[in-house]
């Protein structure tokens, strides 16, 4: 087990030393404060605790890295996550795994705007609320909402699909409710044994996803610009 300290390293050391670890270490970053881009851009197989509270873009650009965070983050966790899980303790700034292609981003607190924003083939879980935005434009994955989605859901939404425990306050635009099917019930119910959110019931969220009226844009449809 490493221990690494935010007020004896640097944010840049810190990560050195992280990158320097042999696939499979356990690392514990101390005295967070808040601290921008943790663990960032890292490919090995890392299992990585930050006790207390993270800044900007923590987990960013990495791949195949297992990290927990005590506490809330700020803006970006998880940004661009290419494979493996990120989970949060606490609660999340905005654009909460904004581009992630793969990997599991879970939130045990509420999520703010624009979570899962130009998602790419992520998939994101907060065990409450997420706020106005979620899924904006938003092209491959998945999304778990265990508490209520705030206005402009899903707003240019293509292949994601998002599934909301609680209530839908508005969705945006080319987003849609749809008829929630067996097949969907059983990726709810891998995502809340994944995440642990008993409180979810699989068979009892809505399902949101594309009307595919956006795909194709056509200037002239009205005939004026």
């Amino acid at each position: 087990m490493v221990t690494l300290s935010c007020t004896q390293s640097s944010v840049r050391e810190i990560n050195r030393a992280l990158r320097s670890q042999p696939p499979g270490a356990h690392v514990t970053i101390v005295e967070p404060r808040g601290a921008h881009n943790l663990a960032v851009g890292l490919r090995s197989d890392l299992h990585i605790t930050v006790e207390g509270n993270a800044g900007y873009y923590l987990g960013g650009l990495s791949e195949g890295i297992d990290v927990t965070v005590n506490g809330s983050v700020g803006w970006g966790v998880a940004e661009n996550l290419m494979a493996g899980v990120v989970r949060v303790n606490g609660n999340a700034s905005e654009a909460a795994a904004a581009s992630a292609h793969g990997g599991t981003v879970i939130v045990s607190g509420d999520a703010s705007l624009r979570a899962g924003i130009s998602l790419k083939g992520g998939t994101l879980v907060v065990a409450g609320d997420v706020g106005n935005v979620c899924a904006f434009m938003a092209q491959a994955g998945t999304i778990l909402v265990g508490g209520n989605a705030g206005e402009a859901l899903g707003d240019s939404l293509y292949e994601t699909v998002i599934y909301v425990h609680g209530t839908v306050r508005g969705l945006g635009a080319d987003a849609r409710i749809e008829e929630l099917t067996e097949a969907d019930v059983k990726v709810v119910s891998e995502l809340v044994e994944q995440s642990g959110f008993d409180h979810i019931d699989p068979q009892e969220v809505t399902r949101v996803a594309s009307a595919r009226q956006l795909y194709n844009f056509d200037a002239l449809k009205s005939q004026r610009y």
